[in-house]
């Protein structure tokens, strides 16, 4: 478990940041410049903030009251970075091992062989970085620094010198250190699609401050944020399992307690849990099923609220889930809508966009 709570100015910039991650891996998302970079400096101590703590499963890393400030090499807590940093004189095999050799055989987790399969880098062993790819280069940097046994990971957008190709290359194998390794992991991004293919946990920053903690379909529709998700569309975020593909229609169908959506295409196997994404202005309502249109998605609900927001209107319908539909405040009038009143949700197939698969 982590916890921290620590100010730390950076000329201009400062950082309050208070967090509790009790899960095994957990993301840390917002804008780029909000502070992401510099708390995860702060966790590995490359960085010393002028106030707080910060505690690893028990053992205070940092503490300014008590004056403790454990060096960055005695935390054991592996830091990936966007730029592989690799050593470029040294082969692969020799980065790989660079931190490996130093430690003592007892504390020693994983053995190379293993680290090497669990990434396919076999092949790569012989060469220098100058000859890698991006995606072979993060690869091994992951490589090096887990043979570092670290208690902790932290990866501060690893993925975001990639093209999405590669990026979709590199995903599973984290995935992978996740499921087989269980190695606690804090993953940053300010693409919410890469944490949640990890994990739906997470903390969002901006701003240098944590606006928030926990699992990401609450958080993202807490009032304080939904500015911040209105900028990313994703005011309506659902877990839903791939049920069925259709390629010759360009359709998966997905559900979701209990309801069938029809949306885009998916490379997706069936069976598979994955998030979808849905701005609120993409949400019609009606007052009966609507006959003859090419909106497919209709989903019956019940209004639990409405509340203005300038010249438009909020309404929140439950529909097995809550559901956020923006709409003028003319078309509430006109049809009568009221809190405790069924509706229809209309979704058009291709106005959601799928987010990371679990």
């Amino acid at each position: 478990m982590l916890q921290l709570d620590l100010e730390l100015r950076q000329g201009s910039f400062t950082l309050q940041a208070q967090l509790a991650l009790e899960r095994p891996v957990s993301g840390l998302f917002g804008p780029s410049g909000c502070g992401k970079s510099t708390l995860l400096r702060a966790i590995a101590g490359l960085v010393r903030p002028q106030r707080g703590f910060v505690d690893l499963d028990g053992a205070t890393l940092f503490d300014s009251r008590r004056g403790i400030d454990v060096p960055p090499h005695r935390r054991r807590i592996g830091l990936v970075f966007q730029d592989s940093q690799l050593f470029p004189h040294l082969s692969v095999e020799r980065n790989l091992l660079y931190g490996f050799t130093l430690l003592p055989s007892a504390e020693r987790r994983f053995a190379p062989g293993q680290i090497v399969e669990l990434l396919d880098i076999g092949p790569l062993l012989r060469r220098r970085p100058r000859h890698l790819s991006g995606g072979e280069r993060q690869r091994v940097a992951l490589g090096r620094t887990l043979l570092a046994s670290p208690r902790l990971l932290l990866l501060d957008e690893p993925l975001a010198a990639l093209d999405e190709g590669r990026k979709q290359q590199i995903l599973p194998f984290l995935r992978r250190v996740r499921d087989e390794l269980r190695l606690p992991m804090l993953y940053v991004s300010h693409a919410i699609n890469e944490i949640l293919y990890l994990t739906p946990h997470l903390a969002i920053v901006d701003g240098g401050r944590i606006l928030g903690q926990g699992l990401f379909s609450e958080l993202i529709r807490q009032d304080h944020l939904l500015g911040l998700a209105r900028s990313l569309g994703l005011e309506n975020v659902l877990q839903v399992t791939v049920e069925r593909h259709q390629p010759d229609l360009g359709c998966t169908t997905v559900r979701y307690d209990g309801h069938e959506l029809h949306l885009p295409l998916s490379a997706l196997p069936p069976g598979a849990e994955t998030w979808i994404a849905l701005r609120a202005a993409d949400v019609a309502l009606a007052r009966h099923p609507v006959a003859g249109t090419t909106i497919q998605n209709q989903v019956p609900g019940r209004i639990l609220g409405l509340r203005r927001i300038a010249d438009r209107m909020v309404v929140e319908v439950d529909v097995g889930v809550p559901i956020l539909a923006e709409v003028t405040v003319k078309a509430v009038r006109d049809l009568d809508l009221n809190a405790g009143d069924t509706v229809y949700c209309l979704f058009k197939a291709r106005a959601w966009q799928y987010l990371g698969a679990r």
